[in-house]
């Protein structure tokens, strides 16, 4: 499995979101997406799996332009977990995952697709909630839903946006360690997007910074988290540790926040405004 992008740009009417962004990724492998808020992460991965189409370059899946393929086949190749889902209909956890093989099956799902999503539930350790309404379900099992009904489209690659925001800190472990091992246990590439810079750096085999809408670095965690990168695309000073051979960030406050909590001590803060 491959995704090669030349000199992708592209931009919302008028209003630049992402330009020369340039990638070669190759094989199976865990990749992290990282950068501040608003910096193009989603546009990207969503350019990959053409739900958006650029406004200039090539986005190539398998040595094929996406441009030229139809979504049913993008779908075969490509999974995608959403951050979020605006589904609402009651249906059970067991169809809402057998939706992500509508890809291969149509609408007709067989005994082989029940098997296979079964156990992709019981892998997540949610095959208990089988039966359960999927509307009725917490925000972290909602999460782990979501990411069966990708993992059920069987892809090559999988796309995933912060797969883990709705998680506790046991279960964010938990499920990036499962993508971790499915990237080399299925022979896949997954690309997921992240806020949490060392959870990234734990477990990702290559992470890519984005600054401003286009890459400012990428390569191991060790090339891209560093003190510098993470002061010049976050605006925060931080010390670096070595983690089981990992770069592990502590963060210290955003640069020149002192001088404004400064400001705001001399006059008193926001109540003298009043």
């Amino acid at each position: 499995m491959r995704i090669k992008i030349d000199d992708m740009e592209f931009s919302y009417s008028s209003v630049p979101v992402l330009h020369d962004i340039m990638l070669d990724l190759n094989g199976a492998k865990f990749v992290s997406i990282v950068g501040p808020n608003g910096v193009g992460k989603s546009t990207l991965i969503h350019c990959i799996n053409k739900v958006l189409k650029p406004t200039g370059g090539t986005v190539m899946i398998n040595d094929t332009d996406v441009a030229e393929m139809k979504l049913r086949d993008v779908a075969k190749i490509v999974g995608y977990v959403p951050y979020t889902s605006s589904d609402t209909f009651p249906l059970s956890v067991v169809d809402t995952v057998l939706m992500g093989r509508s890809p291969h099956t149509g609408w007709r799902p067989t005994e082989k697709d029940l098997d296979i999503v079964y156990n992709i539930l019981k892998m997540l350790s949610i095959d208990h909630l089988a039966d359960r309404p999927f509307n009725e379900l917490s925000a972290g099992q909602h999460q782990k839903v979501m990411l069966a009904r990708g993992l059920a489209q069987d892809p090559e690659i999988l796309l995933l946006d912060e797969p883990t925001s709705n998680l506790d800190i046991r279960h964010q472990l938990e499920v990036t360690s499962i993508l971790k091992e499915l990237s080399s246990n299925r022979d896949m590439l997954i690309i997921m997007i992240s806020h949490d810079i060392n959870i990234a750096s734990k477990f990702s085999d290559m992470m890519i910074m984005l600054k401003d809408g286009s890459i400012y670095a990428a390569g191991s965690p060790g090339e891209v988290v560093t003190e510098e990168n993470i002061r010049q695309v976050y605006g925060v000073d931080s010390e670096i540790v070595d983690s089981h051979g990992r770069p592990h960030v502590i963060l210290d406050m955003p640069v020149g926040w002192a001088e404004q909590l400064s400001k705001l001590k001399l006059s008193g803060g926001p109540e003298d405004s009043r």
